[in-house]
C-alpha cells in the first residue's frame, strides 16, 4: 500500500491512498481509497478516465480533482 496523498479541492485537504500495486501507461483501472472507501478509476473506451462508484452524495468536482490528479501523477493518456 502506497503513503496517503493529499489534494486541496474548495480549501479543504482530502486524502486518498492508491490501491494499485503497479500502474504502467496500458492500464485501465486503478484503485485508490478515499474516507475508507474503495474507489475505481477506470479509463472507457473513449480513453477518457473517471471514477466508476458515482453517487447523487459524492461531491464530483472533488473526484475530477483526484482523476485528474492520478492522471497527471502517473503520466497517463
Amino acid at each position: 500500500m502506497s503513503l496517503p496523498l493529499r489534494i486541496t479541492y474548495n480549501g479543504q485537504d482530502h486524502h486518498y491512498t492508491i490501491l494499485t500495486k503497479k500502474i504502467e501507461s496500458d492500464i485501465t483501472e486503478i484503485k485508490i481509497e478515499l474516507n475508507g472507501e474503495e474507489l475505481t478509476i477506470s479509463r472507457n473506451t473513449l480513453g477518457e478516465w473517471d471514477i466508476l462508484e458515482r453517487t447523487v452524495n459524492d461531491e464530483q468536482g472533488l473526484l475530477k480533482e483526484i482523476v485528474r490528479n492520478v492522471v497527471h501523477r502517473y503520466r497517463l493518456r
